[in-house]
């Protein structure tokens, strides 16, 4: 499931619909939008994202923990991944 940036960012919505609160279904979504300040996901959420993050990606958060900014606009999250794939 590596692919580029359009797939993941496909992918990646694809699983938010998955976990997003049923009162505020995800449509669209601009990559600077704020996932749980604008109400799509809520804070529990953000540990399913971590998940998908490493079972999806083979991210390891053990070592770096995990920086709640990164996690906080599909935009920031595709930056994450982009950035574990060069590390």
């Amino acid at each position: 499931m590596a692919g580029d940036r359009p797939q993941r960012k496909a992918d990646l919505i694809q699983f938010l619909r998955t976990i997003q609160r049923p009162d505020r279904p995800i449509e669209e979504i601009d990559e600077d939008q704020r996932l749980v300040e604008s109400g799509l996901i809520d804070s529990l959420a953000l540990l399913q994202i971590v998940l998908y993050l490493e079972q999806t990606y083979d991210m390891d958060f053990r070592e770096t923990g995990v920086d709640p900014a990164a996690l906080s606009a599909v935009g920031a999250i595709l930056d994450l991944i982009e950035r574990s794939k060069t590390a």
